[in-house]
């Protein structure tokens, strides 16, 4: 132990030596096959697991069921794929395709499916016999069937689609079924997957009370469930009781990990003694009883808010991420909404929006006031359009995300620098989902949440749960940027909203929502979506996120709308009752029938 260390006093001199231990493991210390140990550096890049890898993939090479509370961004798809990938590869005789499925991951959205595929897919590259496949909503069933028919010996998949195939697919065989991943448990329940899930359990004999092991052809195959999440709630303690079995848990408390992992097989060497390993660890509990209220967040996440009044929110959105990419081309933002309306409205101003700082300037001479791509992501997308989205995004150095919070669970897009929360993300742990897509395992990363003077409250609720936040400078921003083409060195103080750069994006904004009907109704659309959102803040949230305390008329605006919200509404039912005349003038007339004579 260094002279440091025994300075400390004992609690933090264990846990800088526990510090110390992780960051000095190598995957093959955890016991993971040779050959996958060399893939994984060579080929995928990963030079040393991280805390939650090196603390799960013993205990999940051992057998035991588990559970994990890990943050978003360290690790915890690899901190089961491995140990399966390990455990498949060593069987004997070789596991085949007629095999059926071996390891079942159940993922809550359509995007985790594929992202989970793609690093089994990179996993299994030098174990060609072990065949990685998903199934999952929005996709033809019929050839699901045909791959399921096949027999896909790791199947990733979204619950609903899956519950279809355990209820309908004859040809789906998981006999052998070994394994059962709950990958972002939190959200599976979140997004009303619940009842499928306990269907599931219910369906391959998995739930608790069934037996541990299921024979199958004389044989009997050890059954181990593993629940991952973000964060703990009561749906997920619900889910982990009837799911699991004296689990080992790891990282319910980074200071205090109640579980012990010491029993891990024998293709493991225990990397601390037994003594050690209950005094780090501490004694196996029940699962806890209550959410976890802090969250744990990267060191190296820039946490910061922006005050800005509501008219004037697009307007500072759009000098904000100007901003960034002429700071730096080559970069990726994503920016959050609270519906899927807003998210096409959004994703058509970004794209499309012409603008100069010289008003005189003929249009032909007027460029995109933002050059980059912009993809957009929701759950009322195409499917095929989803994946292009999620995909293309994916795959660009420089480009901005639209999106719902369909892309603030679990997914891990390389090189995120940014994440603007430009509508409230309302609970702290949907804060913490969205954030965690920058700051990924070491990089760095910056993330900025927009509130309006009267949403500042919200700040002492993210202070409850350990999270702090401190003010982005815009005002610097503002003025670095140009007034009637120049730049002046000293400039007076004045509002935000006056300021001559928001003033002249602002009449831009109008203008471009006012020039195209279908741009007009994007825009109404979106205003009523988002009015309706957020009216639907829970419990606290609403004493923060009132409707009474906006002005309807400054919503509007930021929206680009020049009409008041009453006309908006009052143009809308003229509408209608103009629709409901037409169609009174197009149905025949009812013949009246006449009395009959007697």
């Amino acid at each position: 132990m260094s002279k440091k260390l025994g300075k400390l006093p004992p609690a933090a001199a264990q846990e800088e030596a526990r510090e110390e231990l992780f960051a000095s493991c190598s995957f093959a210390d955890l016991g993971l096959h040779s050959t996958l140990c060399a893939h994984l550096q060579d080929k995928m890049s990963f030079q040393a697991p991280t805390r939650i890898q090196a603390q799960a993939i013993p205990v999940a090479i051992s057998g035991q069921h588990m559970l994990v509370k890990a943050a978003t961004g360290t690790g915890k798809t690899l901190a089961y794929l491995a140990p399966i990938v390990h455990l498949l590869q060593m069987r004997e005789p070789r596991v085949d395709r007629t095999h059926g499925t071996f390891a079942l991951v159940l993922v809550p959205t359509r995007e985790l499916c594929l992202q989970v595929y793609g690093i089994a897919q990179q996993l299994v590259h030098r174990f060609h016999w072990i065949v990685p496949g998903y199934v999952m909503g929005g996709e033809n069933r019929t050839k699901e069937k045909a791959r399921l028919r096949k027999g896909i010996s790791i199947l990733i998949a979204t619950p609903g689609r899956l519950l279809d195939h355990l209820q309908h697919t004859a040809s789906f065989v998981y006999s052998n079924l070994q394994w059962i991943v709950f990958d972002e448990a939190d959200s599976i329940l979140e997004l009303g997957f619940g009842k499928a899930v306990e269907d599931i359990l219910e369906h391959l004999g998995s739930r608790n009370g069934a037996p541990d092991q299921i024979k199958n052809k004389g044989e009997r195959i050890q059954r181990q469930n593993l629940l991952l999440s973000a964060t703990l709630n009561e749906k997920v303690n619900r889910l982990a009781k009837i799911s699991l079995k004296n689990p080992v848990m790891i990282g319910l408390d980074q200071n205090k990990p109640s579980g012990k992992s010491n029993n891990v097989g024998n293709n493991h060497t225990s990397l601390l003694s037994d003594e050690e390993e209950d005094e780090i660890l501490g004694k196996q509990n029940d699962l806890v009883e209550h959410a976890v209220d802090d969250f744990k967040l990267p060191a190296q996440l820039v946490q910061r808010y922006v005050k800005v009044s509501c008219g004037s929110r697009l307007a500072v959105l759009l000098t904000i991420l100007k901003s960034l990419f002429e700071r730096q081309v080559s970069q990726k933002v994503v920016v959050f909404f609270s519906t899927c309306d807003s998210v096409d409205f959004h994703h058509t101003v970004l794209s499309q929006l012409e603008w100069s700082s010289d008003p005189q300037l003929d249009m032909d001479k007027k460029q995109k006031i933002l050059s980059c791509k912009v993809f957009r992501l929701h759950g009322n997308m195409e499917q095929d359009d989803r994946k292009k989205s999620f995909l293309g995004f994916g795959s660009e150095k420089s480009a901005i995300l639209v999106s719902t919070d369909i892309a603030a669970r679990g997914l891990d897009f390389p090189k995120v620098k940014y994440i603007i929360q430009y509508d409230s993300p309302g609970e702290a742990s949907e804060y913490v989902h969205r954030v965690g897509r920058t700051a990924r395992i070491g990089e760095k990363g910056e993330a900025l949440l927009f509130l309006q003077p009267i949403e500042l409250d919200y700040l002492k609720d993210l202070e409850l749960h350990g999270v702090s936040l401190t003010e982005y400078p815009f005002q610097r921003v503002l003025d670095s940027f140009p007034v009637n083409g120049q730049k002046p060195h000293k400039r007076k103080q004045i509002s935000l909203d006056m300021h001559p750069w928001i003033m002249s994006l602002q009449r831009s904004l109008e203008g471009f929502v006012a020039a195209e009907d279908a741009t007009k109704k994007l825009a109404r659309d979106a205003f009523c979506s988002w009015v309706r959102a957020y009216t639907a803040h829970r419990g606290e949230l609403k004493k923060i996120f009132m409707v009474k305390k906006l002005h309807l008329g400054h919503v509007a605006r930021s929206f680009g709308l020049k009409e008041q919200p009453s006309l908006v509404g009052r143009s809308h039912q003229m509408q209608l009752k103009k629709r409901k005349k037409e169609q009174k003038r197009e149905r025949p007339a009812k013949r009246r029938k006449l009395p009959s004579k007697k």
